[in-house]
């Protein structure tokens, strides 16, 4: 070996080491460097046992789930009671009547006749010497005729209330409308034969155009309210009696039940408030020739 290559050889080798000695120290440095990339999220969970909550779209994100605070509606009104519609303003009841148009005040009972409380308020009212008017509801009245028949019996007034207190009555077709409430003043008169039937009450309060035309094509005012105490709501009797007993006034129409749920606590709210009624107004059924 000559002395030129020894010289190339050891050259070569001191480039090696070298070369070694650089790489090892910038894999050290950037050990000990914190990364700094940007993390950005898949929008999966890479925890297989974790909580998700990162995983969760805060409110008002796109994705996000409505929390029980911002979500809106709710449920239908349950059948057989006055909910849906029972503040509506005069622009929404397309005519109907909600008060008697006179200083005397009418007291009226939907959803009957029912067997356990029906009886209760005839004889209350009897005691009281007092007229009112029943809404009666198609099912019922054909299910209950002697019901029907001791309220006419008393010298109440009747009122059409659709067949099954069906509250979407006024979406259907006029056609529909008017099966149902044929079908219902049939049902009374079954048990009536001549008990006029001049009022009809929309389920609800729920009123539209087409069922208050129907309505009066078929002979009958539709009939509001302006007094109502919630007692479809079961508030308990003390509560249905104070609403009443301060909110009444010459001409109010006061909306009470007979049926549809325990209305226990409108027969011992009814026991208080007419007393205090007859004593400050003429209370009296609505007539039978409204127009």
């Amino acid at each position: 070996m000559t002395r030129g290559s020894s010289t190339a050889k050891a050259a070569g080798i001191v480039t090696l080491v070298v070369a070694g000695l650089l790489g090892s120290a910038y894999v050290l440095g950037r050990s000990l460097v914190p990364d700094q990339t940007p993390r950005h999220s898949t929008g999966l969970n890479t925890s297989a046992d974790g909580p998700h909550y990162a995983d969760q779209p805060s409110v008002g994100e796109p994705g996000a789930v409505p929390s029980a605070s911002t979500s809106s509606g709710a449920g239908p009104a349950e059948a057989g009671q006055d909910g849906s519609g029972r503040d509506a303003g005069g622009d929404k009841l397309f005519g109907a009547h909600a008060t008697t148009g006179t200083p005397r005040l009418a007291l009226t009972f939907d959803d009957g006749p029912d067997p356990r409380y029906t009886p209760q308020v005839l004889a209350l009212l009897r005691q009281f010497d007092v007229r009112a008017t029943f809404c009666v509801v198609g099912e019922n009245a054909q299910n209950h005729p002697d019901l029907i028949q001791s309220i006419v019996r008393d010298g109440h007034t009747l009122c059409n209330h659709s067949w099954h207190h069906d509250v979407g009555l006024g979406a259907r077709s006029a056609d529909a409308i008017r099966s149902d409430l044929l079908r219902t003043n049939a049902a009374i008169r079954a048990a009536v034969p001549d008990a006029p039937i001049v009022w009809y009450r929309q389920p609800g309060g729920a009123w539209t155009y087409p069922v208050v035309s129907v309505a009066r094509q078929l002979g009958m005012t539709p009939l509001h309210w302006s007094v109502d105490p919630s007692d479809w709501d079961l508030p308990g009797a003390s509560k249905i009696t104070a609403t009443v007993l301060t909110q009444a006034e010459p001409g109010s129409v006061v909306l009470l039940h007979d049926a549809g749920g325990d209305r226990q606590g409108t027969v011992d709210a009814l026991r208080r408030i007419l007393p205090d009624l007859t004593a400050r107004f003429e209370v009296e059924a609505l007539p039978t020739d409204p127009t």
